[in-house]
C-alpha cells in the first residue's frame, strides 16, 4: 500500500509559516514523524504563494530529502515548479497531478517520462468534479491514450477517481468505489488512490466517514491512500484491512505496529442505557 503523508501543505498555517521563515527544524520534524507513522512518501506542496512556489518547493523537496530517506509526492499542477522541483529530488517521485486537460497533461507529462515518475491522475476534465462513473471513466480513457502517447507505460500511473461529498450526492461514495473497481479491472498493471476527506465534507465526527470509506475503496482494490499517517485511527484501520484483505503476510505489519504502539487504542464505552 503506498501511503503518502499529506500534512506538509503550504495550506496549512503552520507549514505555511514555516515555509515563509525557512524553518527547516520544523518541516524536517514533521516529515520524520510521518514516516515513523507507516508513510511511505511524503508530499510537499508549496502552492498558497504562486509568486514564490517554485523556490518554496525546491525548498521544501531539499529540506525534507535531507531529513528523511523517503521518495516526495511532489504536489503542484504548475509544470514550471514541478520541474525545478525535480532536478532536486533523488529516488522515483510522484507527481501530483494530471487530468484529462489536454493542456495541462502535455506539460507534465515529459516530466513523468523524464525522471521515470510515478503520476497521479485525477479522473476529471476541465468540468470539476464528474458526476458519474461512467464520466470519470470516460476522463480515465483520454488520460490513458495520452499517458500512452507520450511513450509512458501505464503502470506508472495512480488513478484518483475524484472523490466528492456524499453530503450532496447520496451515490457518491458508491460511484467512485465502482470507479476504483473498474479502473482496476480495466488497465492492467495500473495503481489507484485518492485523498479522502472530501467525502465527509459537511458531516459530523469525520474520521468516522473517512477510515470506514478507505476500508470500503481498499475492498474494491485501492492500493494508495493520500493522507495523514500520525493519525492513529486512521493508520488502524488501513492496517487492520490490509490484514483482512489477505495483504499483510503473517499479520506482521500489524502486529509490529501494535509493538510500536502506533495502533489506536481500544476504549471501554459503557452500553447505552435502555430507556
Amino acid at each position: 500500500m503506498l501511503i503518502v503523508g499529506e500534512r506538509i501543505n503550504s495550506s496549512r498555517k503552520r507549514i505555511r509559516k514555516a515555509i515563509k521563515a525557512r524553518d527547516a527544524a520544523f518541516i524536517r520534524k514533521e516529515a520524520v514523524k510521518q514516516l515513523g507513522a507507516g508513510a511511505t512518501h511524503i508530499d510537499v506542496n508549496a502552492g498558497t504563494s504562486i509568486s514564490t512556489e517554485v523556490d518554496d518547493l525546491k525548498w521544501l523537496v531539499q529540506t525534507v530529502q535531507a531529513a528523511v530517506d523517503a521518495p516526495l509526492c511532489i504536489d503542484s499542477p504548475s509544470a514550471e515548479a514541478q520541474a525545478e522541483a525535480l532536478k532536486l529530488h533523488r529516488g522515483q517521485p510522484i507527481i501530483n497531478s494530471i487530468t484529462a486537460e489536454e493542456d495541462r497533461a502535455q506539460s507534465i507529462l515529459p516530466l513523468v517520462r523524464e525522471h521515470d515518475a510515478l503520476v497521479v491522475a485525477l479522473t476529471m476534465g476541465t468540468g470539476g468534479i464528474p458526476a458519474s462513473k461512467d464520466d470519470r471513466m470516460q476522463a480515465a480513457a483520454k488520460i490513458a491514450e495520452m499517458v500512452q502517447d507520450a511513450g509512458i507505460e501505464l503502470t506508472n500511473v495512480y488513478w484518483d477517481p475524484a472523490v466528492s461529498a456524499v453530503s450532496t450526492d447520496q451515490k457518491a461514495a458508491l460511484d467512485v468505489a465502482a470507479t476504483v473497481r473498474e479502473l482496476m479491472a480495466t488497465y492492467e498493471g495500473t495503481h489507484t488512490i485518492c485523498g479522502l476527506s472530501n467525502i465527509s465534507f459537511g458531516l459530523p465526527n469525520r474520521n468516522i466517514l473517512n477510515r470506514t470509506y478507505l476500508a470500503l475503496l481498499m475492498a474494491q482494490g485501492l492500493d494508495g491512500v493520500i493522507m495523514d499517517p500520525t493519525e492513529k485511527h486512521m493508520m488502524s484501520t488501513l492496517l487492520a484491512t490490509q490484514v483482512l484483505l489477505g495483504k499483510d503476510d503473517f499479520c506482521m505489519k500489524y502486529i509490529t505496529a501494535e509493538r510500536e504502539e502506533r495502533l489506536a487504542a481500544c476504549e471501554n464505552h459503557k452500553p447505552i442505557a435502555a430507556s
